[in-house]
């Protein structure tokens, strides 16, 4: 396969003018080009300029806004809330994340919830933002329906996210990000893209059956993460950024995709905790205790911390770039020139 080699300026203009060449405002493009560019830059490439053809697929359905403005309000003290007004996840976040992070300092725990939102993107650069200025982050968001529950076979869940950071100072946060489907969408995406099977136990066919073919897998559903387990952590997403907080589950976002652009549409909820107002002793001190647990993990060989392979990442991107088909990029190519 042919490949093209971008440094992430470039990685950042071409996601920017393809969707600004496809009608996307200058600000919903910088924002959804930002986020693109981070999972380049951390080697996520199922959520990097792979994503592009979906943010423009989805305005495809109708009342998608490539132009919306969110708007702002506070519910109350300690809560945020961003109508995205059926535009995209990331400005809305832009939107949202400063007056979450103030009410975090002065409420201590502060929520954010992000309404009718086509949600794309991976949920770690909101936490980290979050952690790298001192907060503990969490994020959850829903998805289209992929992903059978625990004995079923038939999706109904998302893959549904959930993300999480943890401050530590002066090094880089602690952060993970993961479905709680046992791989990503993208991730089949990415296998049928290239023509490799997918491991065995990541899903089921249209009949139920056991499959590794990622053409069948799309076509029937995704497995939950240890059976019970990660279904009932689905379940909880569900709710958190469905339910909670007045936005579509996993199937009726299913039931809005009528293009089947395969692109998300609704909530995200946010947590965001100032440590420094919780716990005994001062924060130093409980910063440091959690760098005992963090060093207790570290001396066992094999063992890594959750977010040590994008941090490896970033460090090769910057200086090396990123490397993408030679097909996608003739195809953002050409996003920009209609």
């Amino acid at each position: 396969m042919s490949t093209v080699t971008l440094s992430l300026d470039d990685c950042h203009s071409m996601a920017r003018l393809a969707l600004q060449g496809q009608g996307f405002s200058e600000d919903q493009a910088n924002a959804i080009a930002d986020t693109i560019t981070a999972a380049e830059r951390d080697g996520c490439t199922s959520h990097g300029l792979f994503r592009v053809p979906f943010y423009v697929n989805a305005l495809g359905n109708p009342g998608t806004d490539a132009k919306a403005v969110p708007v702002l309000s506070h519910p109350a003290p300690a809560l945020v809330r961003v109508d995205a007004a059926t535009g995209f996840c990331p400005l809305a976040l832009k939107v949202g994340l400063p007056a979450l992070t103030e009410k975090a300092y002065e409420q201590g725990i502060a929520a954010l919830a992000i309404n009718n939102a086509y949600n794309i993107a991976a949920l770690w650069p909101e936490v980290e933002h979050l952690a790298e200025n001192g907060l503990v982050a969490m994020a959850f968001t829903a998805a289209n329906a992929f992903v059978a529950p625990a004995g079923g076979t038939k999706p109904i869940y998302g893959t549904n996210p959930m993300a999480f950071a943890w401050p530590r100072g002066d090094q880089p946060p602690l952060v993970f990000d993961q479905a709680s489907s046992v791989s990503a969408r993208g991730e089949i995406q990415l296998h049928l893209r290239d023509g490799k099977p997918i491991p065995e136990g990541w899903a089921i066919d249209a009949n139920g059956q056991p499959t590794t073919d990622p053409e069948a897998a799309l076509a029937g559903a995704q497995l939950p993460f240890g059976g019970h387990k990660g279904a009932s952590i689905a379940l909880m997403v569900e709710l958190l950024a469905g339910a909670l907080i007045g936005d579509l589950f996993s199937f009726e976002s299913t039931e809005r995709d009528v293009q089947k652009t395969g692109a998300p549409f609704g909530g995200e909820f946010l947590l965001a905790i100032d440590p420094a107002k919780f716990g005994n002793g001062n924060l130093e001190s409980r910063q440091a205790h959690a760098e005992q647990l963090f060093a207790a993990i570290l001396e066992q060989p094999g063992t890594r911390l959750p977010g040590d392979r994008r941090r490896k990442a970033r460090l090769s991107t910057r200086t090396e770039g990123i490397t993408i088909p030679t097909a996608l990029h003739t195809q953002l190519a050409g996003y920009r020139s209609n």
